[in-house]
This record gives C-alpha cells, sequence and structure tokens, in this order.
C-alpha cells in the first residue's frame, strides 16, 4: 500500500484578498451609514412629534411663549436703553473733553502758540482752537438767540481751546488753571463720572433681571414639560418596560423644551422691533430740538443670533431638569 500523499496548499491570490478587504470596508460604511441615518431617524420624529403637541395645544403653548418671551425682553430691553444713553451723550466711557477759556485780550498767535504747547504734552491727544468768529457763528447757528446775536456791536466771546486728553483729564485741566492767559477751565468729568456710575448701577440691574426672570422663565418651561410629561406617564411607563433608554424617553421632551424657547426668542426679537418702531418718531423730534441726529440701535445680528440661541438653550435646560426629574422617581418594577 503506498503511503498517502500530502496535497499542496494553495497560495493566496493578492486580487482575493484586496476583495475580501474592499467587501469588509463596504459593510463597514454601511453599517456606519445606517446608524447614522438611525440617529437621524430618531432626533427627527422627536422634533416632529414635539412640534405635532405643540401644534395640538395652540393656547398652552401661546402662553408659555408669551410668558417666556416678556421674562427674555425686560432685560433685554434695559440693556438696549442704556446702550443707546451711553450713545446719546456721547460714550460718556471715553468723552472727557477740556474746555478751556481764554482771557478776552488774548489774541490768535498766542492762542496758537499755548495750543502748539500742549500738543507737546504726552497726556493730550487732540488740540482744537475755535476763534470768537467761529464761536459766535456756531452760537447764531444752534440758538434761538439770532436775533440778539446780530444785535451785537461786537463780539464778546473769547478763544477757546477744546482739549481731548488720553487720560481723565486731571492733570492738563490742573496746569492749564495755573495759566495767566486762561480765564475758566470746564471739565465735564465730574457730570461724565456721576453719569457713568448710574449707567453701571443700570447694567448691574440688569444682570440681576436677567438671572431673577431667567430662572423664572426656566422654571416656566419645566413645569410645562412636567405637565406634559404627567399626562404621558403610561406611556412613557409602558417604553421603559419595553426597553426604551433613558435618552429616547427624554429626547422628544428636550426638543419641546427647546421649541417652546426658540418661540420665545423670536417672539421677543420682535416685540423688541415693534417698541424700536414705536419710539424712534418720538425721539428724533426730542433730538432734533437739540439740533441733533439720533437713531435707535437695536440689539444687531450677533445679539439676535444669541436671543435666539440662549432661550433655545435655556428651554432645552428646563426640559431636560424635568424629565431627569420624573425619570428617576418612576423607574418601573419589572416582575
Amino acid at each position: 500500500m503506498s503511503a498517502p500523499q500530502n496535497s499542496p496548499v494553495e497560495p493566496v491570490r493578492p486580487d482575493l484578498a484586496a476583495a475580501k478587504a474592499t467587501a469588509a470596508a463596504k459593510r463597514r460604511q454601511r453599517g456606519m451609514l445606517h446608524a447614522i441615518g438611525h440617529w437621524l431617524g430618531l432626533h427627527a420624529h422627536g422634533l416632529l412629534s414635539s412640534l405635532g403637541r405643540m401644534l395640538q395645544r395652540p393656547l398652552a403653548a401661546s402662553m408659555t411663549i408669551g410668558v417666556m418671551a416678556i421674562a427674555i425682553v425686560l432685560p433685554v430691553a434695559l440693556w438696549l436703553v442704556l446702550a443707546n444713553v451711553q450713545r446719546l451723550s456721547g460714550n460718556v466711557q471715553a468723552a472727557r473733553q477740556v474746555t478751556v477759556f481764554l482771557h478776552q485780550d488774548v489774541g490768535m498767535p498766542r492762542a496758537d502758540a499755548i495750543a502748539a504747547q500742549l500738543r507737546a504734552r504726552h497726556d493730550v491727544a487732540t488740540v482744537t482752537v475755535r476763534s470768537p468768529a467761529q464761536g459766535l457763528a456756531e452760537l447764531r447757528k444752534t440758538s434761538d438767540l439770532a436775533p440778539a446775536v446780530d444785535a451785537l456791536e461786537g463780539n464778546p466771546l473769547p478763544v477757546v481751546l477744546l482739549i481731548d486728553p488720553n487720560d481723565d483729564g486731571a492733570g492738563v485741566a490742573a496746569s492749564l488753571k495755573a495759566m495767566p492767559e486762561v480765564d475758566v477751565v470746564q471739565q465735564d468729568a465730574v457730570w461724565r463720572e456721576r453719569l457713568s456710575a448710574w449707567l453701571g448701577f443700570g447694567q448691574r440691574i440688569v444682570w440681576v433681571l436677567a438671572i431673577g426672570l431667567g430662572v423664572g422663565a426656566l422654571l416656566v418651561v419645566g413645569n410645562t414639560v412636567r405637565l406634559d410629561i404627567a399626562n404621558r406617564a403610561e406611556e412613557i411607563g409602558v417604553l421603559q418596560l419595553l426597553g426604551a433608554t433613558d435618552g429616547f424617553v427624554r429626547r422628544p421632551f428636550l426638543y419641546l423644551g427647546a421649541l417652546y424657547g426658540l418661540a420665545a426668542g423670536a417672539l421677543a426679537l420682535g416685540l423688541l422691533a415693534v417698541a424700536g418702531l414705536a419710539l424712534q418718531p418720538a425721539l428724533a423730534r426730542l433730538v432734533a430740538s437739540y439740533g441733533g441726529d439720533f437713531h435707535l440701535h437695536g440689539p444687531g445680528a450677533f445679539g439676535g443670533t444669541c436671543l435666539l440661541i440662549g432661550p433655545l438653550l435655556l428651554g432645552w435646560l428646563g426640559a431636560w431638569l424635568a424629565t431627569g426629574h420624573h425619570l428617576r422617581g418612576n423607574r418601573p418594577v419589572r416582575t
């Protein structure tokens, strides 16, 4: 009997190995795409179901959105008022101009020499020399005293120096008071500092209101979502018994809270726009009576975006807290 012969081992062909690797890569890619599609489908279902529940209860949804919008509008409107007051006052944080009235007998050559000395100082940014003729023309143009000004035989106005300091202007004002050519040094730092302090106090009030009303809006959303959870308690219990995860149960309520916040932010933007349109004509007439021109500034593109994203996150947080409390306290017992 002959001995059995070993069959030769067939070598692995490179084209077959490459085909297997390509097929495995395609399976992984299809699996990843399927997982992503499933994830997007779950979120789309949660978003659409939450939107549908809002539309089924328009009155309750409108009340929740309205309360949130008012809570958002109040601090934002106060902040916009303060920002516009700063602009109307000439940016009180930076405007520290020093006005110097020279003696009547000081002529333009001496005034130009004093201005040149001041421009050489490191604490002085700019110096503007206003002649008596320029001052008289400005007085005639910007006041109701034009007939009285025209009746004057001469020009009683002195040369005026307008100085923009690099700092608060206290040093340059003190040195100017000691000059013999100077009659009066007028510095608006005192009332500007007081106005700045009031504006700072107003900004602190804005933060306090924003935090307090933000917490109120958070509670409103949380309570609304809690009532919706209570109405669907049996449905949630069945889903949990079937093995639904907390994320699956929580998802539609998170979208519900986010939709409430987004709608409240949009309504707040609309209310601010309406308020601006209502106030602009009256403010324009008031500023025009002083010879000026002023337009109210709104939140702008960045502020408007924040006004949409902020309430959205606030609504999402309120819904997350409400659903988390329910899920922790109502775990189903499997028998």
